[in-house]
């Protein structure tokens, strides 16, 4: 009998301002780049690998441009 394989942990990146860009990593095997916006619940997960982008503590949801 065949084993499942393990499920890959996804990535947690602490950032320090609330707007990010994904570009999957990898560089051609990544994906397009897209820039995320952390809202009032201090994360965000990219849509194409699934990255999650938490804003470290003490970083105001208001810092950056």
């Amino acid at each position: 009998m065949q084993s499942e394989p393990e499920a890959q942990a996804i990535e947690t990146i602490e950032v320090e301002t609330p707007t990010v860009a994904c570009d999957g990593g990898g560089g051609a095997l990544g994906h397009p780049r897209v820039y995320l916006r952390i809202g009032p619940e201090g994360r965000i997960v990219c849509p194409y690998c699934s990255r999650t982008f938490a804003l470290k503590d003490g970083a105001g949801a208001t810092a950056g441009h």
